[in-house]
């Protein structure tokens, strides 16, 4: 944002946003510890703190050693001042959590299915748990379907859903900043956001599913959502003369999720192939209900036999559900922090 347009709306937010990553990052700061970091004046970092006590939104954790003036006050950021709300959307139910400042799980829980209700359920679910926690202050829904901007364009089977305005409906009857995003999308952002590698990552997250098979992509720790916001539709992808992943995944699965034969082995290898050619991630992550370690020995094996091996990713397990809403968590906690939305 230049400088030339901003307002002092804007720039408040600019240096509250600042003030509130920094003693959250810091976990504690004096005045002049932040005036230095941040590179605002004493001065303004005073009159913001003194307000942000005033709201409750600080904690003063004690004073810093006199070095012969008087002594410091070190100020904390309260984790419990706001509270997030994450929910997101399945077939067969509806996953939520509410997080505190620090990312701290205040509750977890799981209720029925909303995706075949229309978005009054959906309301009427989110107005119960706000009720319970008032101090919710931003909320990040997760669905199985395509997002552009908080729209959903692209959602097979729901059709009350598609094209649907979520984010912007949300936002302008609960008065707080909404994000809305794609499953697989968040559930790559949750499973990186846990490593406890800083090294920007190239990673593809599949998941089966239970509203057909998607792919969350990241590239050098960006997700990528493509020109239209319609990458990870992998059902789509075309890898036999009349079949495409979706159609060969299916005729190649038994009944229970870890039921994997043959042809669907041959099926993600292919994709496994593409994508390895395409991309080269470094990982490629499967759901740990969907496939279990013969599996993945299955998939390496057979994914060889289409490029060579020595480029390969790794072919890694991981809990998709818990994934998924530390993705939603992590977008939230950024929500909370700014107090506006992307």
């Amino acid at each position: 944002m230049s400088d030339l347009h901003t307002t002092p709306k804007d720039r408040k937010k600019v240096i509250l946003r600042s003030i509130r990553s920094a003693l959250l990052a810091l976990e504690s700061a004096t005045k002049i510890e932040l005036s230095q970091k941040l590179g605002i004046s004493f001065p303004t970092i005073s009159k913001f703190l003194t307000q942000m006590e005033q709201d409750g939104e600080l904690l003063i954790v004690g004073l810093d050693d006199s070095s012969g003036g008087r002594r410091a006050q070190r100020y904390a950021y309260n984790p419990e001042f706001m509270l997030g709300l994450a929910i997101f959307l399945e077939k067969t139910e509806t996953n939520y959590t509410i997080f505190n400042c620090l990312g701290e799980v205040k509750e977890q829980g799981q209720t029925s299915s909303l995706l075949m209700d229309d978005v009054l359920g959906l309301m009427t679910q989110i107005e119960k748990i706000i009720a319970k926690y008032p101090k919710i202050s931003s909320l990040a829904i997760g669905v199985p379907g395509s997002v552009n901007h908080g729209r959903i364009i692209y959602i097979p089977s729901y059709e009350q859903f598609h094209n649907f305005d979520l984010k912007g409906y949300f936002e302008e009857r609960l008065a707080l900043p909404v994000v809305v995003e794609n499953d697989m999308n968040a559930a790559v952002l949750g499973y990186n956001a846990n490593r406890p590698s800083k090294v920007n990552p190239s990673l593809i997250y599949l998941y089966f599913g239970q509203n057909g098979p998607g792919a969350g992509i990241m590239i050098n720790g960006d997700v990528v959502r493509g020109s239209t916001f319609f990458s990870g539709e992998i059902s789509f992808v075309p890898q036999y003369d009349e079949r495409n992943f979706l159609q060969a995944l299916s005729q190649g699965r038994g009944p229970e999720k870890a039921n994997v034969g043959d042809e669907a082995i041959d099926a993600i290898s292919r994709l496994v192939a593409s994508f390895t050619a395409i991309i080269n991630p470094h990982a490629i992550v499967f759901c740990n209900d969907e496939v279990d370690q013969t599996v993945i020995s299955q998939i390496t094996s057979k994914s060889a036999a289409y490029i060579p091996e020595a480029h390969l990713p790794k072919l890694i397990r991981s809990d998709w559900k818990q994934d998924y809403l530390y993705g939603l968590q992590t977008l939230g906690l950024d929500l909370m922090v700014s107090g506006k939305s992307n």
